[in-house]
């Protein structure tokens, strides 16, 4: 069964095991690169062996994943931090906004106050709790890559499966269509994820919400290629096949049959976007492009307000760092040990 040409990421030269890929790699376009990346996913998932038991794969990928240690790592990480970001205001001792301390704190005379016993890890410039602080902003970054990945997820999902529906069904009108659309993705691949954010976020205005949309639009062209790539492979399936020759109609065949089965690598990818969108929206927060409001913290800002007191209070800086890269970190282990765990070649 013939399929496009991009469906297959061993074509694309400097993709992950093509012959000659450390020699060519540095010749290949970054967005090519990471377009091949993606393809490899998708191909994985859709070359999986499937006995026709789709609760069988997740139910073996659960059980390679309880005995891995790095998806038990992530696991923790990512639990503990959503525990503390549902329930912070429960958590925070004090008020995040509240400058009770500001009279034993003097930023101009390089004076702050490390952490004690009622300020766990110490005041900021304001002679603010930062551990309250710390802790409400576990939220507004839970906010942030929840509902960024959403955005990314579900604009990705209506044009990776027109494109894949069309591709797979289309026929020539289909292929062209499909033509159109992944151009398109392609030029958004083309641009850095960071900046493509900073420059909706730019244009938007700085505000939560354009944090969430800019860095939801910057995921659009990874599920989009993502899914429109294992819909492909999911075409070339017997089932599929058996289908048409019944009769039955394209659109309930690309609804109903290909589009539930190539969600598998969109599911992966979501876990490893929200690492990415916790980093590039505290990269926006620390670039000012953030939430303006001061009541509502965010490790990004906190980040940024600390970098002049960089050499008389390393902590202040410290402290957001760490939280976004642990978090960052819980995200990443989880989605990486969720993709090997569903790699076809890796189970037994």
């Amino acid at each position: 069964m013939p399929t496009t040409p991009s469906s297959n990421p061993s074509e694309v030269p400097g993709a992950t095991g093509a012959p000659g890929a450390t020699g060519a790699e540095e010749k290949i376009p970054f967005h090519k690169r990471k377009a091949a990346k993606v393809d490899r996913l998708a191909e994985l998932m859709g070359d999986r062996g499937d006995d026709g038991h789709g609760s069988g794969i997740w139910r073996e990928a659960f059980q390679r994943m309880r005995r891995s240690p790095m998806a038990i790592t992530g696991a923790v990480i990512v639990a503990l931090f959503v525990v503390i970001a549902l329930f912070s205001p429960l958590i925070a001792p004090y008020s995040p906004t509240s400058q009770a301390w500001g009279n034993e704190v003097f930023p101009n005379r390089n004076e702050f106050v490390g952490p004690r016993a009622e300020n766990w890890l110490g005041l900021d410039h304001l002679g603010r709790d930062m551990f309250s602080r710390m802790v409400i902003g576990a939220r507004q970054t839970l906010l942030v890559g929840v509902v960024a990945t959403l955005v990314g997820f579900f604009f990705g999902a209506i044009l990776g499966g027109l494109a894949g529906a069309c591709s797979v069904l289309g026929g020539r009108w289909g292929r062209q269509v499909d033509n159109v659309v992944m151009r398109i993705i392609d030029m958004m691949l083309a641009m850095p994820t960071l900046l493509l954010a900073v420059t909706v976020a730019a244009l938007v205005g700085p505000s939560l919400t354009t944090v969430m949309i800019a860095v939801g639009i910057a995921q659009i062209p990874i599920f989009a290629r993502l899914l429109r790539g294992a819909m492909i492979s999911q075409g070339n399936r017997e089932y599929v096949l058996a289908a048409q020759a019944l009769g039955v109609r394209k659109r309930k065949i690309a609804l109903t049959h290909i589009l539930p089965n190539s969600m598998g690598p969109v599911i992966v990818q979501s876990t490893l976007t929200l690492a990415t969108a916790i980093i590039d929206a505290a990269a926006l927060s620390y670039l000012g492009l953030g939430n303006p409001d001061a009541n509502f913290p965010e490790w990004g800002t906190m980040l940024s307000e600390a970098q002049r007191f960089l050499s008389s209070a390393p902590s202040l800086a410290v402290y957001p760092a760490l939280g976004i890269i642990i978090t960052a970190l819980g995200f990443t282990l989880l989605g990486e040990a969720l993709r090997e765990a569903l790699d076809p070649k890796l189970r037994k």
